[in-house]
């Protein structure tokens, strides 16, 4: 998958870039980008699309050694300010969404549309309660149960791969769980702000996510402003992956269908 590094505040970003049309940013779930998944062809067939890999994952280097998704919200907007965006399509996925939120409450400007894919980030039900699984605490075999519709799409043969790509899986691993330690992969302050998104906004969920529920989804749809949200059968938490075809023809109906 061809890349380019460019300097940005301070610090610098990895970008895959490939496609024509109007220009769509997409940030990425923890699992990273996989060269290996139709979904970033299927998108560069009608956009522009920009996938940075965010700090601490491929050749991305954490902003000052840190963790914060403040930190990468704001990154990101400098990006679209330096790349020229206007009128683009934010898709996040994931971790991805959860930091797209983040910068959609910072700032519109340079988006005509917003669209989430089973984002983490918010936490809605009570102290006692979870709406996010734990990832990090259960093991694989769990985890592949709860994030895929059919866990065998999910699996790695992690014997056969290579020293230098097993390096940069833990290294992800790592960044993830620093941005998302504590409190677990939400940001307390976040719901409050939630009402600022202020452009035509799709969530999208796969029926099957066991990590975040299509519940879940629902009280993201309550909260911001004429959000939509529709389901992706057969696909659990990451459905651009498990169903791309479905992914990219709701998102294009869904740019192609609201001004």
């Amino acid at each position: 998958m061809p890349t380019r590094t460019m300097a940005i505040a301070r610090t610098s970003l990895e970008l895959v870039e490939r496609g024509a049309g109007g220009p769509l940013l997409f940030l990425h779930a923890g699992e990273g980008l996989a060269p290996e998944r139709p979904w970033l062809d299927l998108l560069a067939r009608r956009y522009r699309v920009i996938a940075p890999w965010h700090p601490g994952w491929g050749n991305s280097p954490l902003i000052d050694g840190v963790g914060a998704v403040d930190d990468l919200a704001y990154l990101y907007l400098d990006l679209a300010a330096e790349l020229g965006l206007q009128d683009a399509v934010l898709v996040g996925a994931d971790f991805g969404g959860w930091v797209a939120a983040e910068m959609m409450v910072r700032s519109t400007a340079r988006f005509r549309h917003l669209v989430l894919v089973a984002p983490l980030g918010v936490k809605f039900a009570g102290r006692e309660e979870r709406d996010i699984a734990d990832i990090h605490a259960m093991p694989r075999t769990e985890y592949l149960q709860r994030a895929w519709a059919d866990p065998r799409r999910g699996e790695v043969d992690f014997t056969r791969l290579p020293d230098s790509e097993l390096a940069a899986i833990v290294r992800a691993r790592e960044a993830f769980a620093l941005y998302g330690w504590k409190p677990y992969m939400h940001n307390p302050r976040l719901k409050r702000w939630l009402h600022r998104i202020d452009c035509p906004t799709l969530l999208l969920w796969g029926v099957a996510d066991r990590i975040v529920t299509p519940e879940y989804g629902e009280n993201w749809r309550r909260a911001i402003a004429d959000a939509r949200l529709e389901l992706i059968p057969d696909a659990g938490h990451f459905p651009h992956w498990e169903q791309p075809e479905a992914f990219a023809e709701k998102l294009a109906a869904f740019v192609g269908g609201t001004p």
